[in-house]
């Protein structure tokens, strides 16, 4: 069973940073596609950004290009978030998601393909 949990979120004025973690636990995860997404109070969960575990191409959305970047620490099986000039609409509940499969560049932006989530973490932008 794969498991997630995700830690570093808080409150940080705009224009700050933070970095959130994911640390995953169950099975190693070549060719797992891994996720950051994030859900705003009353608002659907939107993707933020994929790429897979092994290396390859990652994909970010366009509201957080130039200013988020995922990293990873194989050896610590941990997936890192790193989020600077953030903004007050970036406020949401942030979320790490795993799948078994190795989704196509393009293709990974949908919540429902992926298998695995953590518990979220608070992230608080004020203006």
């Amino acid at each position: 069973q794969v498991h997630l949990v995700e830690s570093g979120g808080g409150l940080v004025q705009a224009g700050g940073s933070l970095r959130l973690s994911c640390a995953a636990s169950g099975r190693t995860f070549s060719g797992y596609t891994m996720g950051w997404f994030r859900q705003a109070p009353g608002k659907e969960r939107e993707f933020v950004v994929t790429t897979a575990w092994s290396g390859g191409t990652t994909e970010y959305a366009d509201s957080v290009k130039g200013r988020f970047t995922i990293s990873s620490d194989n050896a610590k099986s941990t997936v890192y978030l790193q989020m600077n000039s953030l903004k007050p609409e970036d406020t949401a509940v942030y979320y790490c998601a795993a799948t078994g499969r190795l989704i196509p560049y393009g293709h990974r932006g949908s919540p429902s393909l992926y298998d695995y989530w953590g518990q979220g973490t608070q992230v608080t932008v004020s203006s």
